[in-house]
């Protein structure tokens, strides 16, 4: 069905109405959903091999010896903190405040810079520990799981900073808050995997 456009609106008035008119918002957020099952096996396969490797340590350090769980609490709770600041700007996205949700997602995109940072610190210490993948078979899916979940961060963090740029120059109408949609399934989806990897991964590794 086509839609009738005024002679005198402009380049970017007649732009935008074509993007409103366009926007399967509905069939987009079916469609990331699907990938979200997707994504769901491909860590389901992770945790499977984590939980047949984490006991072959080949003599060397098992969680017991190497996790800090005060250092992973608080980053633990800088990821679940930006689920809430995301869920903010969301909330003022979809009222049309531009301003601030704009300032909600630059606290998000900090705050996931903050459990980013604080991963390849530990990736890092790790290492130089001579406490690398290619160690044993527990460190091996360790740094798999965990590293794998940190790619998905990093990826939601480009999206994100691409996000405010967009909302910079288009507002948050249209397709662009589908995509803010979009996004927070993602950073939501993220935490929850995260919950699952600090309880199977670190907690259970301290306390086994």
């Amino acid at each position: 069905m086509s839609i009738a456009i005024p002679a005198d609106l402009s380049v970017t008035q007649v732009e935008t109405l074509h993007e409103e008119h366009h926007d399967t918002g509905e069939n987009t957020l079916l469609g990331f959903w699907i990938y979200l099952m997707t994504d769901c096996i491909l860590f389901a396969s992770a945790f499977a091999t984590y939980a047949v490797l984490y006991m072959n340590t080949d003599g060397g350090v098992s969680g017991k010896d190497v996790f800090e769980l005060d250092f992973v609490l608080i980053e633990t709770a800088a990821l679940l903190l930006s689920s809430i600041t995301y869920g903010l700007a969301l909330i003022f996205a979809k009222r049309h405040h531009k301003g601030a949700t704009l300032a909600w997602l630059a606290v998000t995109f900090a705050l996931g810079c903050v459990f980013i940072g604080m991963e390849v610190n530990e990736f890092h210490h790790l290492i130089l520990e001579g406490n690398g993948p290619q160690r044993s078979a527990f460190l091996s899916a360790f740094f798999a799981l965990v590293g794998m979940h940190g790619l998905h961060v990093s990826a939601g963090l480009v999206w994100m900073a691409i996000m405010m740029l967009e909302v910079v120059k288009r507002g948050t109408g249209g397709r662009t808050l589908t995509r803010l949609n979009c996004l927070s399934l993602f950073w939501h989806f993220l935490d929850i995997v995260w919950i699952c990897v600090f309880t199977v991964v670190y907690l259970m590794g301290v306390l086994l």
